[in-house]
C-alpha cells in the first residue's frame, strides 16, 4: 500500500517532464526559438548577398530610379503597428478574455494583410518600370530577399487567422495564452527582420556605378 501512495504521488512530477527540456522552457517553446534562430541565419544570408551585389548591376534601374520611400515607409509602419496588436492579443489570452483576443488577431492579420498587399502593389509598380528578376543583380536579390519575407509575413497571417477561426470553434487548447504566444513569438520575428531589411534595401538606395 505504501509503495502504491508513493507511486501515486510520483506521477505528476513525471508527466511534467514531459513538456518541459533541461532549459526550463517548454519543448514547443525551445522548438520556436531554435526555428526562429534557423530563420535568422537564413535572412542573415539574403541580407548579406544584398549588400554584397547592390552596387554591381551595369544595367539599370537602380534603387534610387524605383524606390518611393514615404510610401514603403507607410507601408512599415502598418507593419509595426501589427506587432502592437499581437502584444494585445496575446495579453487578452492570458486573461482569458477570449472575445478580445479573437479580435486582436483578427486586427493583427488585417494589418498583415494590408502589408502584403502594398508589397504587391510595390512590386508591380516595380515591374512596370522595368525592374524584374532578371534585369539586374539589384532586381535579382532585391525580388528575392524581400519576397521571401512576404512570404513569411504571409504565413503569419493564415497563422493568425487559423487561431481566431479554431477559437470560435471551440478547438483550442485550455490554455489560449500559450498558443497565442507562440504565434506571437514568429510575427514579432518577422516584423523585426523588416526593420532591418528597410533600413538596409530603402534608407541606403545605391545608383549606377560611379553616381549619376
Amino acid at each position: 500500500m505504501a509503495d502504491v501512495i508513493a507511486d501515486q504521488h510520483a506521477a505528476p512530477p513525471a508527466k511534467a517532464e514531459e513538456h518541459a527540456t533541461t532549459t526550463g522552457l517548454p519543448s514547443t517553446k525551445l522548438a520556436m526559438w531554435i526555428f526562429l534562430a534557423s530563420e535568422c541565419l537564413l535572412f542573415g544570408a539574403l541580407i548579406t548577398t544584398y549588400l554584397l551585389y547592390r552596387g554591381a548591376s551595369k544595367v539599370g534601374p537602380y534603387p534610387n530610379d524605383v524606390f518611393d520611400i514615404p510610401y514603403t515607409s507607410v507601408s512599415s509602419f502598418v507593419l509595426l503597428a501589427s506587432s502592437l496588436t499581437m502584444v494585445l492579443a496575446v495579453a487578452a489570452a492570458q486573461k482569458a478574455d477570449l472575445i478580445r483576443m479573437r479580435i486582436w488577431l483578427f486586427v493583427t492579420a488585417l494589418l498583415g494583410m494590408t502589408f502584403v498587399g502594398g508589397q504587391v502593389y510595390e512590386f508591380t509598380s516595380f515591374y512596370n518600370q522595368g525592374l524584374t528578376l532578371k534585369t539586374n543583380l539589384f532586381g535579382t536579390t532585391f525580388y528575392v530577399l524581400t519576397g521571401f519575407h512576404g512570404l513569411h509575413v504571409t504565413v503569419g497571417i493564415i497563422m493568425l487567422l487559423t487561431l481566431t477561426s479554431f477559437s470560435q470553434a471551440g478547438r483550442l487548447p485550455d490554455d489560449h495564452g500559450f498558443s497565442v504566444e507562440m504565434v506571437g513569438l514568429y510575427w514579432h520575428f518577422v516584423d523585426i527582420v523588416w526593420i532591418v531589411i528597410f533600413a538596409v534595401v530603402y534608407l541606403i538606395p545605391t545608383g549606377p556605378p560611379g553616381g549619376k
